[in-house]
């Protein structure tokens, strides 16, 4: 019990740092605790709520880059708090069997776009140096139906849903990356809260675990937006994939 414990806390620090980083902490927490028989669902209902500390620690620790975004930061958030909502939902609704059917795939997806990232991130990149001057023009009205999707996806699983968000918001807002990022940060948090809300009042939550991973991701929040800027972001991406396969030859088996 003692290791397992030790695992799932260092497993909620690495993914508090991945997720204000990068956004696919899930990829770690999850398998950690399929690895340790805990009930798919049960797993991933505990790890939203776990996560959502870690997701506010990584907002505050970006609050620099937010000066000046608090209207789309409100917009987009409603978004996020409507897709979370039905994402979680969702995952209540739908029989138990069809989440472990699905958990798979998306565990694959989840890994995909970590892959995909970095050419997502040089898109976005050549699309900034394109438009040098930021917040010229206002967000196209399809960011905000995107973000909402992106957060059903979120209150459903929750794997790489940073990757997506920085995806949808490289691409149509002109903000430099840090600054997006730290949109990224708080629409996630967005996302994670109210699905976990909605799992306190009527899903299976394993109390222990929420705790666990709480702790390390607040940890790995302040590790992400300090030390968690510096670190490679290959190495990173690197221990998230191989988790990831890992996890999925384990449902092969």
């Amino acid at each position: 019990m003692l290791l397992e414990s030790a695992a799932i806390l260092l497993a909620g620090v690495a993914a508090g740092t991945i997720n204000t980083v990068v956004g696919s902490g899930t990829l770690i927490t999850f398998p950690t605790l399929l690895a340790f028989g805990v009930p798919p669902v049960t797993a991933n209902v505990s790890n939203n709520i776990g996560l959502v500390p870690g997701s506010i620690s990584g907002a505050i620790g970006y609050r620099r880059e937010l000066v000046g975004q608090r209207t789309r930061v409100l917009r987009l958030a409603s978004g996020s708090l409507l897709g979370g909502l039905l994402g979680a939902v969702l995952l209540l609704v739908l029989p138990a069997g069809a989440f472990e059917r699905i958990v798979p795939v998306l565990i694959g997806l989840g890994v995909v776009l970590v892959v995909v990232q970095p050419r997502v991130s040089r898109t976005v990149a050549r699309r900034r140096e394109a438009r040098p001057v930021e917040g010229t023009r206002p967000d196209p009205w399809w960011i905000w139906p995107t973000t909402a999707l992106t957060g059903v996806y979120g209150g459903y699983f929750g794997a790489a849903q940073g990757v997506l968000l920085m995806g949808v918001l490289g691409i149509g807002v002109e903000e430099s990356l840090q600054r997006l990022n730290a949109v990224k940060n708080i629409l996630a948090a967005t996302v994670n809260g109210v699905a976990g809300l909605l799992f306190v009042v009527v899903a299976d939550v394993d109390w222990r675990i929420v705790a666990l991973i709480a702790v390390g991701a607040v940890i790995g929040g302040q590790i992400g937006a300090t030390v968690g800027r510096r670190l490679p972001p290959a190495v990173l991406r690197a221990v998230i994939v191989v988790v990831g396969l890992v996890a999925l030859v384990s449902f092969a088996l």
